[in-house]
């Protein structure tokens, strides 16, 4: 079979074309502009191509499909050609589902916690060496690619969005899989850029309960008020299996699921990991897994990429670090860290974004939001801040913003690894904080310094 990706470099598409090589397609794509890691992906397996840009002339009726990505827009010129010559087009989530129509689907969806829930998921099945396929939409520690797509496996698991799949089909992605098994982990509008309205944003997630196969499953947060009301007014001829939030202890720093057979410890903690755990737990009930191989495996579990991850611990002292994309979510980050070690003062150092977020209206979002943090500490990096002429004097409309006068406001890394010299580590801990716009800050020299 022959494919051509117009738009080859995106991320999920590019895996997606190495995928399919593997699988024993002839791939072929084309795009204007490639950046890494796709760009050396791609040529380590050939894929690169050897020019930037738009080729209708690549495009003949030899070609089985074109997968188009979100990059492309509707009048591209291969895609133009595409369709001139009648050539089968699709989005990337509707090629994935030609090639998993006869497998058993299992599609995590919801605002929030999908990558770790499909993290604890593959990690179980991996562990209990079981055979399945996968996408997913960020790098997971335990996986060489975001995608795995073989004739063998009869299971897929995929992580699903309410994002349109393609510039030509303005259906969300997780509709176009037909889920045997579906998971909503909750609801929460914090995408108004999409949808303008909550309503807007309710019915993606009502037809996604619509799409489940006739007979299939849909796995549901029951602590979600709005979406148990969405679940009750549901019709569909599904089975609905709700969760909850598991019983727990914390003992020492480690958290403990509370169970019939005694207390099993794990590597992970925050009531919303638990939340994860339970909702992981009850898709891998409905794929034939026991809870006894479950508990096994989730005691091994270290948590999902960049999510409270530990990075290290001295002379009873820990570090950890986070990736918060919502400020809204700060405080929560830092709640949960204390919940686990109540024993300990916390130095939260926070790295504040450089990108197009960074304005005097998403940083009025901040508020409160070290209040409960011991030593909080922001970094911004000051030429960012001068160039959205938010202020000449960071420090203080930083202070005014998180209303705290006591926030400790740096500019500079020097200044950071200078105060962490002179801080004496024992009795406290370390959270470090950033929305994936490192500026210069390295862990490394961060823990050199705060040891």
């Amino acid at each position: 079979m022959r494919v051509h990706f117009i738009a080859i470099g995106g991320s999920i598409m590019h895996q997606l074309a190495i995928a399919l090589l593997k699988k024993g397609f002839q791939v072929s794509g084309s795009d204007d502009v490639i950046y890494e890691p796709s760009k050396t992906h791609l040529s380590k397996y050939n894929l690169l191509p050897t020019e930037l840009g738009w080729f209708p002339e690549k495009l003949d009726i030899s070609i089985n499909a074109v997968v188009i990505g979100m990059h492309a827009h509707e009048n591209n010129p291969e895609l133009l050609k595409a369709q001139e010559l009648g050539l089968h087009i699709y989005s990337y989530p509707e090629f994935i589902y030609e090639q998993s129509a006869d497998k058993i689907r299992v599609v995590i969806g919801g605002s929030h916690g999908k990558t770790t829930i499909i993290s604890i998921i593959m990690h179980v099945l991996q562990f209990l060496g079981r055979d399945f396929d996968y996408l997913v939409g960020a790098k997971l520690e335990e996986f060489d690619s975001l995608i795995r797509i073989t004739k063998e496996a009869r299971l897929m698991i995929i992580e699903g969005d309410e994002y349109l799949a393609s510039p030509l089909d303005k259906r969300p992605k997780f509709l176009v899989y037909k889920a045997n098994i579906a998971l909503i982990s909750g609801i929460a509008w914090d995408h108004l850029d999409a949808f303008p309205t909550f309503d807007a944003y309710l019915a993606q997630f009502k037809s996604f309960i619509q799409s489940v196969e006739p007979r299939g499953t849909l796995i549901y947060n029951k602590e979600d008020e709005q979406l148990q009301k969405l679940v009750n007014l549901d019709n569909s001829p599904i089975n609905k299996h709700g969760y909850r939030t598991p019983e727990y202890v914390i003992n020492k720093g480690v958290t403990s699921l509370k169970t019939p057979n005694g207390e099993v410890p794990l590597l992970i903690f925050g009531k919303h990991n638990l939340s994860n755990i339970a909702a992981a737990y009850t898709v891998c009930e409905w794929i034939g897994i026991s809870r006894k191989d479950f508990l096994s495996a989730i005691q091994t579990f270290k948590g999902a990429a960049r999510r409270l991850e530990y990075v290290a611990d001295r002379d009873g002292s820990v570090v950890y670090k986070d990736f918060i994309q919502f400020p809204e979510r700060l405080q929560e980050s830092i709640l949960l860290f204390k919940e686990q070690h109540p024993d300990k003062l916390l130095l939260v150092i926070l790295e504040l974004p450089t990108n197009n977020s960074l304005n005097k209206e998403f940083l009025e979002q901040y508020r409160d939001g070290l209040k409960d943090a011991d030593f909080p500490v922001v970094y911004i990096n000051l030429s960012a801040f001068k160039q959205k002429n938010i202020s000449s004097k960071p420090e203080e409309i930083l202070k005014i913003i998180f209303n705290d006068r006591g926030i400790m406001c740096f500019t500079d890394i020097n200044e950071i690894t200078q105060f962490l010299k002179e801080l004496n580590h024992q009795g406290k801990n370390l959270l470090y904080i950033s929305s994936g716009n490192i500026e210069g800050i390295n862990l490394s020299n961060l823990l050199e310094n705060f040891f």
